[in-house]
């Protein structure tokens, strides 16, 4: 039998084979069907670092009333313990200025008060007549994922840095298929950009991540990025949402925090927000109680 011949004698005897168990061997089920945004915008890598530098460099500082809720635990603990929202302000001030200072819930007495210079911190914690200091990067992880917490975790979430020196970067497109809202029944597939960002290892041809921003291009905005340690880890993931106008700035009104090796995860709400206005010296100093003990953290 010629060789054409016997290919289609095969597709024949499929057919014949296929046709009656078709009905017998397949079902059909529903699913939430997904909706595309109205608009899809178009960017191209260097529109990309652009818009990402210039949304870095708006903001120079921030004084912003907040709440802060954490959350500790997960699939490894087999539990998750949710703390209370915990109410007060944030100050930041660029290179490396940052103050975090914290409410009760109830009675509205200082929880926590932490200010960093961008090098070192301390935290001081009223209650417990304690202070906590250390440098602003941890390099001998905690068994306590809240002091693995540092402030350049904040720094790095709340602000998105573009690519620096000599970093290499990429785009790629993905889609993000998510529901807003989990009592309602919509679900929607938005079109994504990734852009990534690298440092090359001296001396070789291996390259790490340092981040990557994911922009929906519904509104070419981040709604989230991934953080990576020197050794390739994951180590923060920023998720951004509910953008709103504060003043002449576009920004997220919720920011939520995971820490997925500490198995830890915060949203921080931002109730007000001024941008760009001066901020004193003074105003990221602390002073302890001459009573207080300290803790050193290396």
């Amino acid at each position: 039998m010629p060789y054409l011949s016997r290919i289609r004698s095969g597709a024949v005897l499929c057919s014949a084979l296929l046709l009656p168990l078709a009905g017998c061997f397949r079902s059909t089920r529903a699913v939430m069907q997904t909706h595309a945004p109205s608009t899809i915008l178009d960017a191209t890598l260097t529109d990309l670092l652009k818009q990402t530098d210039q949304r870095y460099s708006q903001i120079q500082t921030m004084n912003a009333s907040i709440d802060i809720a954490v959350s500790t635990g997960g699939g490894k603990e087999g539990k998750v313990v949710d703390y209370s929202a915990f109410p007060g302000y944030l100050l930041l001030r660029k290179p490396g200025d940052l103050r975090v200072l914290l409410f009760t819930p109830v009675g509205h007495v200082q929880a926590v008060d932490m200010v960093t210079d961008g090098t070192t911190f301390t935290m001081h914690i009223p209650p417990r007549n304690r202070a906590i200091t250390g440098t602003n990067a941890v390099f001998t992880p905690s068994a306590n994922p809240l002091e693995n917490l540092r402030p350049a975790v904040f720094f790095d979430s709340l602000l998105i840095r573009g690519a620096e020196g000599e970093d290499l970067v990429s785009e790629t497109s993905d889609e993000r298929i998510y529901q807003p809202d989990p009592t309602q029944k919509a679900v929607f597939d938005v079109p994504e950009y990734d852009l990534g960002i690298y440092h090359q290892v001296s001396g070789s041809r291996e390259l790490k991540s340092r981040r990557v921003i994911h922009i929906s291009r519904a509104t070419l905005m981040p709604y989230q990025q991934d953080i990576y340690d020197e050794k390739g880890q994951k180590v923060t993931i920023a998720s951004y949402e509910a953008y709103q106008k504060f003043g002449d700035v576009l920004f997220p009104s919720e920011i939520t925090i995971q820490r997925p090796l500490d198995q830890l995860r915060m949203k921080l709400t931002i109730k007000k927000l001024s941008t760009n206005q001066t901020l004193e010296d003074d105003q990221f100093q602390l002073k302890l109680p001459a009573n207080t003990q300290i803790q050193k953290l290396p």
